[in-house]
């Protein structure tokens, strides 16, 4: 039920009405367009930037220690506060905003670490899959539903006694929060706290931080001994760049453009709902052409809506560029995924998901700079989202040289390494180890 929870903020205020919010209010402070763009660029890269450093450090909180539950109801609190506090935003007051939405993110991604570090305690073994991706589902649909709710106050506020559609506007980021926080109950009163592990060894008895980055390092260790799986995370680190960019830019570039709030916040309901079917497709689709194509596929179609993006001129071209970004969002990430998953030995998948998540979070900062500086350079965003092509064609360039199979061979010859040294580890019924 938590993704149902915290999916509002990712769709209403990530992705679709706070972006364009936000720039009318740097305009308003005295910001060019480009640099409006640009602030709210950096804005969410600096966010990124704090949710990567943060990641490795409450990862090893998560672990170590107790109370996982409560570390959730404060980044919970956290978000619920900052996003609730964007209705006291004043007309130019960007700085303001960009604190909050940080503060808000900070929130966001620190309840998801240890909300994530549940999932093996609550669901059974071999029923995690169908647990997470329920709990995905459940969050692009609630995510859906209130983003609905927000358009239909932000187009006919009279309808709902409102004022106008300033104070919509105002009214949906407060319901993010009320939905958050509301939503969020089921999980404190019904998930029981998993009990604490404790740890021997080089992390026992060290400060968090230290634990989080030294885990982090040795991780990064053990990657670069699967080298087919190396190329493939940097391939990644790459393109995901790309499709995360265009994600938190879109409504902030439609809204340069002159494309009206309401025709881009429909255009993302769109996205979201369009992007279920889709992702099940290219799971079907995997099954055909191979995993690796499927997502080549998929990253070809991404450069087709970067080109066409800096063409866009009407509602309509939104629409139908939110539509083809629908089609193959959902499948891209999650194949991207199972991929890597299929190239990881089990006996370490814990660790290498882990690092798979936190090291995504750093590699996202520089999309979003490198959108703000070519606005910025350029006097618009045109070139810049013909700029995130850059990331698509040298992510799928690197993805060409990936060997899956060998890959594949090296995680299951490393599985069966392990198992063998276990079971010699193990003792005997009369006391000797076999």
């Amino acid at each position: 039920m938590y993704d149902w929870a915290n999916s509002a903020f990712a769709t209403t205020i990530m992705a679709a009405m706070f972006p364009p919010f936000y720039r009318s209010l740097a305009i308003a402070a005295g910001l060019s367009e480009p640099d409006a763009t640009a602030a709210w660029a950096y804005t969410t890269a600096f966010g990124l930037a704090l949710a990567a450093v943060m990641a490795p450090i409450l990862g090893a909180i998560s672990d170590h220690t107790g109370g996982k539950k409560r570390y959730i109801a404060f980044f919970v609190a956290l978000g619920v506060v900052a996003t609730a506090l964007f209705v006291i935003l004043g007309d130019d007051n960007y700085l303001l905003a960009s604190v909050l939405f940080i503060l808000g993110d900070i929130g966001f991604a620190g309840a998801e670490v240890f909300y994530e570090s549940l999932l093996p305690h609550i669901a059974k073994k071999g029923d995690i899959d169908r647990v997470s991706t329920r709990g995905y589902a459940l969050g692009y649909l609630g995510g859906g539903i209130l983003l609905v709710i927000n358009v239909l106050w932000y187009m006919q506020p009279e309808w709902f006694f409102m004022a106008n559609a300033g104070v919509a506007l105002r009214v949906a980021f407060f319901s993010v929060a009320v939905w958050w926080a509301v939503f969020s109950i089921p999980l404190f009163r019904n998930v029981p706290e998993p009990p604490v592990v404790r740890t021997t060894g080089p992390a026992a008895g060290t400060s968090s931080i230290g634990a989080g980055f030294r885990r982090l390092r040795h991780t990064f260790g053990q990657v670069r001994r699967y080298r087919q799986l190396l190329i493939f995370l940097v391939a990644f680190w790459i393109y995901n760049d790309g499709i995360g960019t265009i994600i938190k830019m879109a409504t902030a570039y439609g809204d340069e453009i002159g494309i009206g709030l309401t025709d881009m916040t429909i255009a993302l309901i769109i996205t979201q709902f369009v992007g279920i079917p889709f992702a099940f497709a290219f799971g079907a689709l995997a099954g055909r052409l191979g995993t690796k194509r499927s997502i080549l596929l998929a990253l070809g179609v991404y450069i087709l809506i970067s080109i066409a993006g800096y063409f866009m001129q009407t509602a309509l071209h939104f629409y139908i560029l939110a539509f083809a970004v629908g089609t193959v969002q959902g499948g891209s990430q999650a194949l991207s995924r199972s991929l890597y998953g299929t190239m990881v030995p089990k006996s370490q998948a814990a660790e290498f998901f882990g690092f798979f998540s936190t090291s995504s979070k750093f590699a996202g900062i520089f999309g979003p700079v490198l959108f703000g500086l070519v606005s910025q350079l350029a006097g618009g965003s045109r070139l810049a989202i013909l700029a995130l092509i850059t990331f698509f064609v040298i992510g799928g360039s690197l993805l060409l040289f990936v060997d899956v199979d060998e890959g594949r061979r090296i995680a299951i010859d490393e599985d069966a390494a392990a198992l063998a040294a276990a079971s010699w580890d193990t003792p005997s019924p009369d006391g000797i180890a076999t």
